[in-house]
């Protein structure tokens, strides 16, 4: 473990021919946490209100995929869905979790969907959350988070398009996070993944629907009623697609249902869990 005041450097390890920073804390059935595709997104900054509860009783881990955070950004790198199933793949062999349960948020979704058909031996739940994996027409607010800018007055647009309540969206919430999005390689990195035309980088994170429908998986379908970032739809046509499926919508709630209903969020996540 790094020492470092940063919360969001925690600890190192080889996946493939990078290091990937993750957080892994608590102790019991793990639980793998994957991250959405915000602009200076880190797991931390996605997860930190989630992972302190579920860490009373699981282990959980929740690493910076390859691009984000503080993972490791090796030179020429194309990034795909198949490099980030890969990288969940090399992390699970290096922790030696023979299973978990995985939880995807948004682009995250897409990686934890993808991994749970080419690796279902691994996963025991699956949960998603806002969950791109299969196909819709960019919304614009997506369209926005992939084409971020970075300023100050974008950023806080962009945590108007995420989040419903807007006694979340303060000033210095923004400026953490552009000061987040313009740290040394964040930026780069982002801009070179979903360049415009921005439709194909959805179109590359769908898994094929008869692959869905095979999924073996007890599946948490959740999302915000009111997200302007990735339609209802997709969670919707997940829960017509995954036969043991369940779907829990939230009203009142954004893009962000982690952190606006962190414990009504926490809560569903531990029955789930526990059935």
């Amino acid at each position: 473990m790094n020492a470092s005041v940063n919360p969001e450097i925690v600890n190192s390890i080889q996946t493939g021919n990078f290091l990937t920073n993750y957080h892994d804390t608590g102790k019991g059935f793990p639980v793998v946490m994957v991250h959405g595709s915000g602009p200076g997104v880190t797991a931390w900054a996605n997860w930190r209100l989630i992972m302190p509860e579920l860490a009373e009783d699981r282990r959980v881990i929740a690493p910076d995929m390859l691009g984000f955070g503080y993972t490791e950004r090796p030179a020429g790198v194309q990034y795909s869905k198949e490099i980030w199933v890969q990288q969940l793949k090399y992390l699970f062999d290096a922790l030696n979790i023979e299973q978990a349960d995985l939880v995807g948020n948004s682009f995250g979704g897409s990686i934890s969907l993808a991994f749970a058909i080419a690796y279902p031996e691994r996963v025991r739940r699956l949960v998603l959350m806002g969950s791109v994996g299969v196909p819709f027409e960019i919304t614009e607010g997506l369209n926005n988070v992939w084409g971020y800018e970075p300023s100050f007055e974008n950023m806080r647009k962009l945590m108007d398009t995420f989040a419903h309540s807007r006694e979340l969206v303060t000033d210095e919430l923004a400026e953490l996070r552009y000061q987040a999005s313009i740290r040394p390689g964040f930026q780069e990195s982002f801009s070179a993944m979903f360049p415009a035309p921005r439709q194909r980088w959805v179109d590359g994170l769908v898994s094929p629907a008869d692959k869905i429908s095979q999924l073996p998986h007890d599946t948490l379908i959740i999302h915000g009623r009111e997200d302007k970032v990735i339609p209802l739809f997709t969670s919707t046509q997940l829960f017509l697609l995954i036969p043991h499926a369940q779907l829990h919508v939230f009203g009142e709630c954004g893009h962000w249902a982690q952190i606006e209903h962190s414990a009504r969020f926490s809560r569903l996540l531990r029955n789930f869990f526990n059935e």
